[in-house]
């Protein structure tokens, strides 16, 4: 299963956003707050439990020197294995973001959680967006 979600246009340099990323600790500030808890982050994991007590646990996959692209995949603890891409596009003063998600689910599972999946990934976009535009 694959869902994109809406790009965001986000108020800092691709650099800035690329090292606030790469840190899972941030990855709380894009989480919908009421919908999350026993959230725990080091800076190349984090893990949380979402409504219906499901444990999500995401761990950096890959350091790489592309400023585009930030890789996070599933931890043991995840209820079936996935990939996270946080796709940067350079837009002058401004970064467009949008994460693409990869999931191997069963087509049962899929049409469980596909919208509410969808809506969150939007959900984190906005959270990104919203976080640098409060921040000035």
């Amino acid at each position: 299963m694959k869902i994109t979600s809406q790009p965001a246009l986000v108020h800092a340099s691709i650099v800035k956003l690329n090292a606030f990323l790469n840190d899972c600790q941030n990855i709380l500030h894009l989480l919908p707050q009421d919908q999350i808890s026993d959230w725990k982050a080091e800076k190349d994991a984090c893990s949380f439990k979402v409504q219906g007590g499901i444990i999500i646990t995401l761990i950096k996959d890959e350091n790489s020197s592309n400023q585009s692209i930030i890789k996070l995949k599933s931890g043991e603890k995840s209820p079936f294995p996935f990939q996270l891409t946080i796709n940067l596009e350079d837009q002058s003063d401004l970064t467009k973001g949008y994460i693409v998600f990869e999931g191997d689910v069963n087509v049962f599972l899929k049409l469980m959680i596909e919208r509410p999946l969808t809506n969150l990934f939007n959900t984190m976009t906005e959270n990104l967006k919203n976080y640098f535009l409060n921040a000035k």
